[in-house]
Parts: C-alpha cells; structure tokens; sequence
C-alpha cells in the first residue's frame, strides 16, 4: 500500500475503529439500559458501513467491490431507525412509538431490495477506489437518512431551547454538533454513490464522533459513568495511536525506499523497533495525560474533604460546623448552590441552617415537612437523591414530586445526613459552574462526609446540652426537689385516699354485718305484729275495737316490711363477691339503689322519674358491683340538682342492633363544664371542697364498667344539666326476660 493510499483508507479506519470501539464499550460496560444498548446497536452497524468503505477502496476486483457493498446495504438502512428510536429514548419521547415502528418497518424494506441490485446496481473506479453507485431505489436510503437527519436536528434542537437547565442544555449541544455533523456526513456521501467523483465524506464522520467523546467524557452524556467514558477515551486514544504508527511506518519506508536497506529483512525489524521505542513513551505520556484531565481537581478536594471530615470531628460549635461544611463543598465541588438542612427536633420539619453560592430566594428558605416526597426518598436509602437519575424515565408520581421539590431547592441532588439510623439533615447541592454532573466518585467522596457531618453536628448539640446543663444545675436540681417534694404531697393525699377507701370498704362489710343481724329481729317482730292484726281481726263484734288501734298496727307493719327492703337491698349493694357470671336485671338494681337513697332525696326534694323497661333482658354480671355504679351516678344527680325544681330522669332500655342494655340517669343541675369533662373519670378528680369528696367515685365506676366490657360516657344536655349514659353488652340469649 503506497501512502496516497493510505491517506484514503485513514479517515474510513478510524471512523469504523471509533464506532467499533463505542459498540464495545456501551454494550459491555453500559448495563442493561436500553438507551445504552441502542446507542451500542447504532455504532456497530455504522462500523460496518465503514468497514465496506475500506474493502471496497482496496478491492482487487469490482465484484468483490459489488458484492460487500451490496451486503453492507443489508444492515446500513437500519441505521435510520436505531438513530431516531436513540433519540426518543436520550430525550423521554414516549408518545411517538408509531414513528419508530414505521422508521424499522421502512428499513426494513429498504433491506430487503439490497440483494437485487435496486440499491446498489454497480461499482465504479475512482482514485482512492471502487465505491458502489445507486441503483434504481436508492432514493430510498438517501431520502430516508435525510429525513432521519432532520426530524433528529428538529427534536433536538427543540428539547435544547426548552431546556432551562445549563447542564442539560451544554450536552444537548454536544448531542446536536456531533451526531447532528456524523448524519449529515453520512448523507452527503451519497453523491458519490450517485457518481460525484469526490471522496466520500462519510469517510470523515471521525471528526463528529472526536466532539461526541469529548461531550461523553466531560458531560457524561449518555448517563454511562466513568468507567464506560474512560472505555471510550482509551478507545479513541488506541485508535489515534494506530494512525499513529501508520503514518510512520509510511513515512519510515517512503523516506528509505531508495536505500537498497530497504529491500532486506532487517528494515521490517528496525521499522518494528523504531515504532516499539517512539509508541512506549508516547503511549505513557498520552495516557498519564489523559488520567490527568479525568481526575482534574480530584485528588485537591479529595484532600480538603478529608481535612474538613478530621476537622470538623474536634469542632463543637453546631454553627461552625454548618458554615464550615457548605463553604468547603463549594470550594471543592465548584457548584453554584449549597443548601444545608436540618430537622428541628420541635415540629420535626427540616429548614436550612446554612447556605452559599447565589442567592436564594426568600421562598426557597422556608421549610420542609417530614412527609414532604423528598424526605420520605431520602429516608429509604442512605444514596443520594439525583435529578439526572429521576430523569431517566418519564417522571410520574413520587418521582415527579421529588423533582418539583430538587428543582424548588434548585438542586441537582440531595444527600442525606444520618445519625443512629434517622435523618437528622440533608445538603442540597445545585450546578456545578463546569456544568458537568455529578459522578460517582463525587458521590462516594461526599456521602461519608454527610454522614460524619451528621455525627459531629449531633456531638455539638450533645456538647451545647451539657454546657446548659452545668450552668442551669443548680436550678435544674432545686426544681427537681421540688418535683419530688410535690410527688411526695401527691402520694400522702394518695394514701389517705385509699385509707379512706379502705375505711368505705370496711363499713361496707360492716353494713353488710348489721343488715343481716337486723333481718331476723325485724322478721320476728313483723311475724308477730302480722298475728295479732289477724287476732284482732277476729275480736268480738260486741266488743269492738278502736279503729285507729288497727291503723297504727297496719302502719306499723307496713314500715317494718320496708325497713326488711333497705335491709335487703343494702345486703344486695353490699356483698363482696367478685363473680362476673352471675344474672343481672338492671332494673332491679336501680330499684335497688333506689330504696338506699330514699331519705336522700326526700331530704332534698328531688323529683324522681323511672321510666324503666319492664322487658329488659338479664345480663351477666356483678350484681353488687353494678349497684355501686348505679349508686354512684344517682348520687351525683341528687347533689347537683337544684334543691325543690330537681328532676332526675332514670331510664333503662335494650338496644337489640348492638345487644346492649342501656341505663341512663338525666338531671337538670348545672351541667359539666367542657374544660373538665376529660377528667371526670381520672381517680382522685372532684370537683367539690376538701373534705367533701374522695374523686374516687366516676373513676371505680368507669373500672367497674370496664371489667363489665360496657362503656360510661358523660355529655352535658340540652337545654341544661347532665347525662350519664351505661351501656353493657348481653351475652347468651337475650329472650330472657326478668320481669319485676
């Protein structure tokens, strides 16, 4: 091969070689996204393309010239639909999908008349070689590729004007240069197909890929990371160094071919040699240079972060620290924004501590809510938060929320700060002025940093708390005796309750004791007074008696039958059995209690109004216990209605839905003032002058209640005075009725 020669073959090499070496990369190293995999499809079918431009320019004979271009025209038209389907996946176009169809659908066709000759009919020799002419429809590759070319330029250049961001703007820039230039190439090498006789320059479209690795390399333009943008910078540096090597073997040999050296076996040996010696140390300085402009400014903020993390560990001031975090990541990281914030252990809200960079606006600096979508993201992984990673799929939900939010804190991404498992902060971070994105290794540089901010921020707040806590001891100590003096008073007035309770408990055994004793002499005397009422029933009608003689003995006997029905109903009210599983009636419960508080209200000219339900169904209880509640609660009523107008409604009812008996006692006093109405049932509570009340009634008959699984509610009515409502559940069948 001369080297006019292979200065043709140059561009084609290295444009197939950067595609190739793309392909490689993307596809190994780029995951499974599909964006990637596409992008991997396109430049492997493009190093094709161009792999045909080299055997054709070096074919020993038109056919095989025909042959490989007809066979390249097999695959080349399906490089207009994986350009456009790349598009809408780079750009989050996903209504459009009837367009990548018909675009495959298109090529397809096109494809399919590549073996007959109607794309490719023949080759024809110009200087640099044979290259393959149009056939009949190979209007439809060119008209095809035009059109992909501007539809891609229209899209692109659309999304690069609606965008507001500066980084995404600067890589749809490098997008729009360089495939925008490597399409157009592409296109234009159709007039060599339909005869121009100028180099095609397709051959060329290495020039449009160099932009496209430099906007890969420094914008990450694909979202592939820096280990795929290194892949793609080696690869084009081997490709560079190929080209390399070639030109100077060429001109190596150009210069000695008139040396008769040049026709031995040591030239080919020295030619290697010389290379071996000049590519080594070039190779080396290359790649340290290239090392060098991948971790440019790397290892310096490297090195500050690691002395801020040290410093910042001996730092107990909370305002220091702040200031000292966000000033150095906006010294080290270069970005425009840095917002600091933190939870306020009050309210639980996050708000920002510190900021730097541009200002922010005044409705940027307020608050963030600890349901707010991004602190909910923030707190189901310690990674970051990233509004390139929210980007990838259309933004719908939880995602379009959080990027509201990042885009309200102008911020491209949100680490969180942590502390024992919680989130105690986050940073948010916006642009770098470079306007590159955020790599992973910045991440992984700056989340221990959060973290270990998190920790001395947390250390700070420990060592201010200990700081008060020495200055305010002596007060905190005085309160605390105090504290205790009063817990002291509290328990004294507590036992003397539960004395007095006790005291209530043994005159209610005692009550028990003396009712049982006055039964049998009451029994007796009632006997008695009953015989001789008949005796005298029976006297002599010639000797009659005084009338009121029988009067006095009738009344007589009628007080002591309701002397023996307090009796009886104190022993019923009184006994000491804890048993739950015994039958109830509640209505004779209320009579009951009724006969026991008789004087009561007589002394106090209270009305009494029973409406009780005579078909009441029994339920299973404790007669005893139930007695004191109902007790309780009737008392309460006498005490609080007033004096001669007192009016105390007492119902009972069976509510069949719910399988409940209810017992309500409605007074017309004063009512319950609302402010206390959540404290009437708390033990020890009362509402009366010292010595009058225990405020242990309402709570033993709520516990009472309670036990009963039934519930007691208290409610002011209308228009004046107060409810008290019982409801206890009926287990068993309800049919059965205690009539009395």
């Amino acid at each position: 091969m001369d080297a006019k020669q292979l200065f043709y073959n140059l561009p084609p090499f290295l444009t197939a070689a950067l595609l190739a070496g793309m392909a490689v990369t993307a596809w190994m190293r780029g995951g499974r996204a599909k964006g990637n995999r596409v992008f991997a499809l396109f430049c492997f079918l493009g190093s094709l393309l161009y792999v045909d431009f080299l055997i054709a320019f070096n074919a020993p004979a038109p056919r095989v010239a025909l042959v490989t271009s007809r066979a390249a025209h097999l695959l080349h038209p399906f490089i207009i639909p994986l350009l456009i389907h790349f598009f809408h996946i780079f750009l989050n176009i996903g209504g459009r999908r009837w367009l990548v169809r018909s675009a495959y659908a298109y090529a397809a066709v096109t494809s399919a008349c590549a073996p007959a000759g109607l794309i490719i009919a023949e080759v024809r020799r110009f200087d640099f070689g044979y290259f393959g002419q149009a056939g009949p429809l190979f209007f439809l590759t060119a008209l095809g590729a035009t059109a992909a070319t501007v539809y891609n330029a229209a899209i692109i250049y659309g999304a690069m004007v609606a965008e507001q961001r500066a980084i995404q703007k600067n890589k749809l820039k490098y997008v729009f240069i360089g495939f925008g230039m490597l399409t157009l190439l592409t296109s234009l090498t159709s007039l060599t197909v339909y005869g121009v006789p100028i180099y095609p320059p397709g051959a060329f479209g290495f020039i449009p890929l160099l932009v496209l690795a430099a906007g890969i390399f420094r914008y990450d333009l694909l979202d592939m990371g820096l280990l795929i943008r290194k892949g793609i910078v080696y690869t084009t540096l081997t490709v560079l160094l190929t080209t390399v090597y070639l030109l100077m073997a060429v001109t190596l040999q150009a210069l000695f071919k008139e040396m008769r050296l040049a026709d031995g076996y040591l030239f080919p040996l020295a030619l290697v040699a010389v290379i071996v010696l000049l590519s080594g140390p070039l190779k080396s300085k290359l790649q340290g240079g290239i090392e060098r402009i991948l971790a440019k400014g790397r290892y310096d903020y490297r090195q500050t972060l690691r002395y801020v993390s040290q410093t910042i560990a001996t730092v107990m001031d909370k305002q220091k620290i702040t200031q000292l975090l966000q000033e150095t990541i906006v010294d080290a990281m270069q970005v425009k924004t840095c917002a600091l914030f933190q939870v306020d252990p009050g309210d639980g809200r996050y708000r920002a501590v510190a900021m730097a960079g541009r200002p922010v606006p005044a409705a940027q600096a307020t608050v963030l809510a600890a349901d707010a979508q991004l602190i909910r993201y923030l707190n189901r992984d310690d990674r970051a938060v990233m509004k390139k990673k929210l980007l990838e799929d259309p933004p719908e939900g939880v995602a379009a929320q959080v990027l509201t939010q990042l885009a309200w804190l102008d911020a491209e991404v949100a680490l969180p700060m942590r502390f024992k498992g919680e989130l105690k902060g986050f940073l948010a971070m916006g642009e770098k002025r470079s306007g590159e994105t955020f790599s992973g290794e910045d991440l992984d540089l700056l989340e221990p940093l959060c973290h270990q901010g998190a920790v001395a921020i947390e250390n700070a707040h420990a060592y201010q708390a200990l700081r008060q806590l020495n200055r305010t001891l002596e007060a905190r100590v005085a309160a605390r005796t105090h504290d205790l003096q009063a817990a002291l008073e509290e328990k004294e007035r507590s036992q003397e309750q539960l004395v007095r309770s006790e005291s209530l408990a043994a005159i209610g055994m005692l009550v028990a004791g003396v009712a049982h004793e006055l039964n049998n002499p009451l029994t007796s005397v009632t006997s008695l007074l009953q015989s001789a009422v008949e005796e005298l029933r029976r006297w002599s009608p010639g000797q009659p008696l005084e009338p009121e003689l029988l009067d006095d003995l009738q009344f007589a006997d009628k007080e002591l039958i309701r002397a023996r029905g307090i009796v009886a109903s104190l022993l019923g009210l009184s006994r000491q059995t804890q048993t739950y599983e015994e039958s109830v009636n509640l209505n004779l419960v209320v009579r009951d209690t009724l006969r026991v508080l008789h004087n009561q209200s007589k002394h106090a000219a209270v009305k009494v109004v029973e409406a009780l339900d005579d078909e009441l169904p029994a339920l299973r209880g404790n007669f005893a216990n139930l007695g004191q509640v109902v007790l309780n609660i009737i008392q309460n009523a006498i005490q609080a209605a007033p004096g001669q107008q007192g009016r105390i409604m007492l119902s009972t009812a069976y509510d069949a839905g719910r399988r409940e008996v209810l017992f309500r006692c409605h007074d017309n006093g004063p009512g319950i003032d609302p402010a206390i109405r959540q404290h009437v049932f708390k033990p020890f509570f009362t509402t009366k002058p010292v010595g009058q009340g225990t405020g242990l009634g309402l709570y033993i008959c709520h516990q009472i209640v309670q036990k009963h699984h039934g519930t007691i509610t208290l409610e002011s009515a209308d228009p004046h005075g107060t409810a008290v409502s019982v409801r206890l559940p009926v287990t068993g069948d309800p049919g059965s009725v205690r009539h009395s």
